[in-house]
């Protein structure tokens, strides 16, 4: 019998999720922001999460390195094989060694992230003594920043982060995460609060650091722009599932279910006539009006009556190519 830790075709991945299932609450009720989600990176390849706020992205990421807040949210099924380890299973102790040494975490507006009582310095330093304790030095501090752009790097490391702009804040989140060499970064909307010049920045620094170091990416984003110029493969995701996933440039330019066709027409369009952009009709449901059927029927501009009765099932509908929902069309 195959490991678990592989996937489909025997290959063992930095990552694997397999039918992961996360529940938030208590003795009296329950909420599911993850139902059932599976998907895999390889070895140094860029992996983006796609999908709208709400759609159960960060706490599938959060939930790799198990840094969920317990007892509030818990693990109702699935397994999580990162780097060959069963992380729902591992003990604390060893989780530590995981969370920065093998898997590290990039997190929206740096800002709220970065201690405003300690130095830049000392942010990139605590990282490196608990997974490489002999590199805790001023000069290997500075390499890191070095390595991310950041210029003056000598003077920087004494720099408090508000002495910083939103973009150079980033660029150290980066360096922290970079500092104890993982195998897998986990950037999650890396570039929201930055404007559009520093987000061509950050991108490219990440896709310069992929293939420097190595490593493998998971790059969640509600921004399909985005997904073109650093994606391998994609996977979209809507009211805790996975509805579709495929090579990016596939997925981009034949989309196959409807939710991720209205994502790529939102995208606004330079040039186009039209004055208008075309917006997804409503929200995303919250957890605890989850629709019967198929999740997105309410807002789809296809649905029929079935949809509404039927939940559909994932599935591999070309080879590599896996879509949720029983009426899609080439």
């Amino acid at each position: 019998m195959m490991p678990k830790e592989t996937n489909s075709n025997g290959v063992v991945p930095i990552l694997r999720i397999q039918d992961l299932i996360v529940e938030f609450g208590g003795h009296t009720r329950t909420l599911r922001a993850v139902d059932g989600v599976t998907f895999d990176i390889n070895r140094g390849e860029t992996f983006c999460l796609v999908g709208e706020s709400g759609c159960g992205k960060t706490v599938t990421a959060l939930a790799i390195a198990r840094l969920l807040p317990a007892p509030t949210a818990h693990f109702a099924g699935g397994e999580i094989w990162l780097n060959g380890t069963n992380t729902l299973k591992s003990p604390e102790s060893e989780l530590r060694h995981i969370r920065g040494g093998v898997v590290s975490y990039i997190f929206q507006e740096p800002g709220n992230s970065l201690n405003p009582a300690f130095t830049v310095g000392s942010h990139i330093k605590d990282a490196l003594r608990l997974h490489r304790p002999a590199s805790a030095t001023d000069e290997e501090v500075v390499r890191l920043l070095k390595l991310v752009g950041i210029s003056a790097p000598e003077m920087r490391i004494r720099n408090y982060p508000h002495q910083m702009s939103g973009g150079m804040q980033q660029r150290v989140m980066i360096a922290a995460a970079l500092a104890c060499e993982p195998k897998l970064l986990v950037a999650d909307e890396p570039t929201t609060a930055l404007d559009a010049t520093i987000q061509a920045q950050i991108l490219d620094l990440l896709r310069e650091l992929k293939q420097r170091l190595g490593m493998a990416i998971l790059l969640i984003t509600h921004n399909l722009g985005i997904v073109k110029d650093m994606a391998d493969r994609v996977a979209v995701m809507y009211a805790g599932q996975i509805v579709e996933s495929a090579p990016a440039r596939e997925i981009l330019c034949r989309p196959l279910h409807p939710y991720t066709r209205a994502l790529i027409d939102a995208i606004p369009k330079f040039g186009r006539a039209e004055d208008r952009l075309a917006p997804i009709p409503g929200n995303v449901p919250s957890l605890d009006a989850i629709p019967s059927g198929c999740r997105f029927h309410p807002r789809c501009a296809v649905t029929r009556s079935e949809c509404a009765r039927v939940a559909p099932e994932l599935k591999e509908v070309e080879p590599g190519r896996w879509v949720r929902c029983p009426y899609w069309q080439q």
